[in-house]
């Protein structure tokens, strides 16, 4: 399947964009909601944005060693990237960033067939502020793996660009909230 960003754009719009009064994980209060699980667990969708991630991690030339973020918004996203990157005959592996170590066996934060020194892209459905993916660095990173950037379905335009930035990371997305005819709310 090739990647056909008005199909994936129609998905969200009939499957994740949800209007009225919402509480965000960062806290924050809005008028829209993006349930990026809604797209991400179709098949179709999730085709689609494996097919999208994929192709703008090729449009920089160079594949990392793996894709991953925080569970559980960002293991579906990374299923299916790792999926359409094998049925494509492109060698990338997952990993899962825990939000609590687990209590019993190795008791690690991040899970999957990475070591340290792997270059990693982080990916996630939504971001607003960057907390959850910044968090999920913060775990790669201590154990020994190498974060290029942060590639995201939609940025809601609410900062998580500038805090990506501000710590040296790039950030890109298929989409931002403008794509969608919301307009991002005003800087002060």
């Amino acid at each position: 399947m090739a990647y056909h960003r008005e199909r994936l754009k129609e998905l969200i719009q009939e499957k994740s964009l949800k209007f009225g009064d919402f509480t965000l994980a960062s806290g924050k209060k809005a008028k829209y909601y993006l349930d990026g699980k809604q797209v991400a667990l179709d098949a179709e969708g999730a085709a689609l944005i494996g097919e999208g991630i994929l192709e703008l991690m090729l449009e920089s030339g160079k594949i990392p060693d793996a894709v991953g973020g925080m569970a559980i918004g960002a293991d579906p996203i990374t299923a299916s990237v790792i999926t359409i990157a094998g049925t494509r005959g492109i060698p990338l592996k997952g990993c899962m960033v825990r939000k609590e170590a687990k209590d019993h066996g190795t008791q690690k934060f991040v899970e999957g067939p990475v070591q340290s020194g792997d270059r990693v892209v982080v990916v996630e459905d939504v971001v607003t502020t960057g907390g959850s993916s910044l968090l999920a660095i913060e775990r790669l990173e201590a154990a020994g793996l190498i974060v290029d950037e942060v590639i995201a379905i939609i940025d809601r335009m609410e900062g998580g660009c500038d805090a990506f930035i501000h710590r040296g990371y790039k950030f890109r997305s298929l989409f931002t909230i403008k794509n969608f005819g919301i307009d991002p709310p005003e800087k002060h």
